[in-house]
């Protein structure tokens, strides 16, 4: 994979799609903060049928304090691992209300030291609500990179920094969505679409499934 190569793949993912942005529903950032926390280990579809009633009714760091633990979980206990979810969600709210002012904080250190807070959520939270060029490696950026070779590594934080060096700048503030959703509808974990994909000619993938 060479310069040219990656430059020509995210040309192309941007003409496809100009303006991409998360599938999670929300409107601040403290409803992004939200969603993302719930979404580890869960799809997207999952977590914004829940957050589409939970928003209504309370989406500010006091309304969810509020609720307690016992109330957040009759939202969100349709999402997997929602017992400890809804602890580090309140946790997250009480310190946002305390150290905050109940804003959600636009740099790592401060997100990660928010419970249930990991450098993945820090960085889509960075991107998305905050416009700073990050790149949050879930499983889906992680296969792809390393599949097309744009960017390759052993770890997420080793594919994240791949990515950050390639990526040409123009394209860094939307590269982590384009990918996420070329790894989560096209090339899929068991069988690629490479048919269908926008870049397989650019790809490095030996095994394409052309069919």
């Amino acid at each position: 994979m060479n310069k040219d190569k990656r430059y020509e793949i995210f040309r192309r993912l941007r003409e496809d799609n100009p303006h991409p942005t998360t599938e999670l529903n929300f409107s601040t950032p403290f409803e992004l903060l939200v969603a993302v926390t719930l979404s580890a280990q869960s799809t997207d579809k999952g977590v914004n049928k829940a957050t589409d009633k939970l928003f209504p009714v309370a989406n500010t760091p006091e309304a969810i304090y509020a609720l307690g633990v016992g109330g957040l979980k009759e939202y969100i206990k349709t999402i997997g691992l929602y017992n400890n979810k809804a602890v580090n969600v309140i946790k997250t709210c009480e310190m946002l209300i305390e150290k905050h002012h109940s804003q959600v904080p636009d740099n790592r250190t401060d997100l990660e030291a928010l419970p249930g807070v990991g450098r993945k959520t820090a960085n889509v939270v960075l991107n998305t609500a905050f416009k700073q060029p990050t790149m949050a490696v879930d499983t889906h950026i992680f296969r792809v990179s390393n599949r097309t070779g744009i960017a390759k590594g052993k770890n997420v934080v080793e594919v994240e920094k791949g990515l950050l060096r390639h990526i040409p700048k123009e394209f860094m503030l939307d590269a982590h969505h384009w990918l996420i959703l070329l790894g989560r509808y096209i090339c899929v974990a068991r069988k690629p679409k490479c048919a269908a994909c926008l870049i397989s000619d650019l790809c490095d993938f030996k095994e394409k499934n052309l069919d």
